[in-house]
């Protein structure tokens, strides 16, 4: 019996161009923001499995730590949406500092929002 591939060169061309082109024609700023969510999502997927397999005593400690992931990544998208420079004509009015001033200021008022939700 011949052993079947999991994935095909096509695919596997395809996902090497997509790498070279994200590689070659991202910005080293924006490259270091989409680490950030990589590491925020990885942190939620961490979080969650835990609950599930392990506990979720206390629940509000879950709660917590979950929605700050969620929400820094919501927030982290925006900022990274806002910076990107293809974006310059939605965003017109918003200059990249203003985008992470921004970006601070609604991740300080969601991790106040947090930590008064642990108690």
């Amino acid at each position: 019996m011949a052993k079947s591939q999991s994935s095909s060169p096509a695919q596997t061309t395809v996902v090497q161009t997509l790498w070279k082109a994200y590689n070659d024609q991202t910005p080293d700023r924006l490259k270091f923001v989409d680490a950030f969510l990589f590491f925020l999502m990885l942190s939620g997927i961490v979080q969650f499995a835990y609950c599930v397999l392990v506990t979720n005593f206390p629940f509000n400690a879950f709660l917590a730590g979950f929605s700050s992931t969620v929400g820094q990544f919501v927030l982290t998208a925006s900022l990274r949406s806002q910076v990107n420079p293809e974006n310059k004509d939605e965003f017109k009015e918003v200059s990249p500092e203003r985008a992470f001033a921004d970006y601070v200021l609604g991740s300080i008022v969601l991790h106040f929002f947090v930590f008064n939700f642990l108690g």
